[in-house]
């Protein structure tokens, strides 16, 4: 008999919604406005740290969430991030596997992202480097 293999459940708390456009801090106060939709749910995961000092940062795969909405899903990939030049991951969290055309929008929106956040950060006068350094989608 095959075993699935046992993934961990995180609880992310949404903070822009699939298709939003304003990216809030774990306080609630508006970090930046996009230019460009984000196509997933994007939100934090509560007591965690990660490299920026902030909660881990994790997409929600999945029908539209809003605000403040408390979900648990499993961790599906993570999006090894930098930001800045401090390691910022962003864990992909989903209740079935990611499928081809996730993973392609996936790639697409952080390629995306990238470009973005890193003429954010000049225009914030922070000059660390900004990219995607990998990305790592789990088995099954």
């Amino acid at each position: 008999m095959i075993v699935p293999p046992v993934r961990p459940v995180f609880e992310v708390v949404i903070e822009t919604p699939r298709f939003g456009v304003v990216k809030r801090k774990a306080n609630g106060q508006i970090d930046f406005i996009s230019p460009v939709p984000c196509p997933f749910n994007y939100g934090r995961v509560d007591g965690t740290v990660s490299g920026d000092g902030d909660p881990l940062d994790a997409i929600v795969l999945g029908a539209r969430l809003t605000v403040g909405t408390r979900t648990s899903a499993e961790h599906r990939a993570t999006v090894h991030f930098v930001d800045d030049g401090q390691d910022d991951p962003k864990l992909v969290l989903s209740g079935a596997p990611i499928t081809g055309v996730q993973r392609a929008q996936l790639r697409t929106f952080f390629l995306v992202y990238a470009v973005l956040k890193r003429a954010l950060n000049l225009a914030r006068g922070r000059r660390g480097a900004t990219y995607v350094a990998s990305y790592e989608f789990l088995p099954g």
